[in-house]
């Protein structure tokens, strides 16, 4: 089993999600009727990454970060496929990840903003590597509301890895 310790700037693989404003939108899953893809957030602090949907599948990552955002891409009864923002994929329970929505810096630094504007005051730089609670994005807006210590301000989209082009997020 390898431990995966989020301390080593993370390469950013992620699916393309479809466009918000073409088609009918993202498939749902045929046991959660839920949008797959879609962004969740990891429970605990120790979260086991395995090779299949069940327990007798081995652990082939342990996430060590909670509320890190992942990515559910398949479903399977109570087991979930999710992708990290290393690109690591996996089988988890549905009791390790939450709805709650989360960010990852992937920028070297990111600046967090006053307003969702990017002449808007600095209120924090943010390293890569640094998570938060995702507050909210407007549909097609370049910044969300995020929150991470004790700061909220705005963020750049194209800064972290938690949200798909144009989605909104409430």
């Amino acid at each position: 089993m390898r431990r995966l310790w989020l301390t080593l700037p993370l390469l950013l693989l992620c699916a393309a999600a479809p466009d918000p404003g073409q088609g009918p939108g993202p498939a749902l899953g045929q046991v959660s009727k839920l949008p797959v893809p879609r962004f969740v957030s990891l429970r605990s602090d120790q979260v086991n990454f395995r090779a299949g949907p069940g327990f007798q599948y081995p652990v082939t990552w342990v996430y060590q970060r909670q509320g890190l955002p992942v990515e559910i891409i398949g479903e399977f009864d109570v087991w979930r496929q999710i992708m990290a923002p290393d690109g690591g994929t996996g089988w988890v329970h549905q009791a390790t990840i939450r709805a709650r929505r989360s960010f990852y810096v992937t920028a070297t630094q990111a600046l967090l903003h006053a307003n969702p504007s990017p002449g808007s005051a600095v209120v924090a730089y943010l390293n890569q590597g640094v998570s938060g609670e995702l507050l909210r994005c407007d549909a097609g807006a370049d910044f969300c509301k995020v929150s991470t210590g004790h700061e909220t301000g705005y963020l750049a989209r194209t800064d972290f890895w938690g949200t798909f082009t144009g989605e909104a997020v409430k």
